[in-house]
């Protein structure tokens, strides 16, 4: 890695989105002393900023520190249509089994549990349903699965949470 040309990268990236380096500073906790010393090539940010100054400058880490953006190896593509299913099933499970079945009751309790909120209340309400979609997908894309956006746009009829959506792929590098 060269401190240098880290500090290249930082600028050019910084000059190219119109944010000054006391902005910069502001928005991810330094000061305007700091950010010029990264691009004189005097210091290195703290990584544990490097996530947060990756995605103010729309780029990925590795392109910071190295010039070279990285290479993502997804673990499979994910369709909207296949989640919802996914979901659906949950709601079939009880519907086959019977609501109070212990089965039933302790998926629903653990996913009730886990997540602070009421499952049952999604297959009840589509708004509350593609949240949970939108979590779900959520959750595959930061265990390493891609999704098309087009797919994610095609497929949600509210803009909140396909807005979301969008932005996590973004993060995660898919365009």
């Amino acid at each position: 890695m060269n401190i240098k040309k880290t500090g290249e990268q930082i600028a050019a990236l910084r000059k190219t989105k119109g944010i000054t380096q006391n902005e910069l500073g502001e928005r991810i906790g330094v000061s305007f002393q700091a950010v010029s010393k990264w691009e004189r090539g005097e210091a290195l940010p703290d990584t544990a900023i490097l996530p947060d100054l990756a995605n103010i400058l729309e780029t990925t880490i590795d392109y910071l520190l190295c010039g070279t953006e990285k290479t993502v190896e997804y673990k499979g593509k994910l369709q909207v249509a296949d989640l919802k299913k996914g979901l659906l099933c949950l709601k079939s499970t009880g519907e086959y089994l019977g609501k109070e079945n212990l089965l039933y009751r302790s998926a629903i309790k653990g996913i009730n549990t886990e997540l602070n909120t009421d499952i049952e209340e999604a297959f009840r309400d589509e708004y509350v349903f593609e949240a949970f979609l939108a979590e779900a997908i959520i959750q595959n894309l930061k265990a390493g699965y891609y999704i098309d956006i087009s797919d994610v746009r095609n497929n949600f009829r509210h803009d909140h949470f396909k807005k979301i959506v969008v932005d996590y792929c973004n993060r995660y590098g898919i365009k």
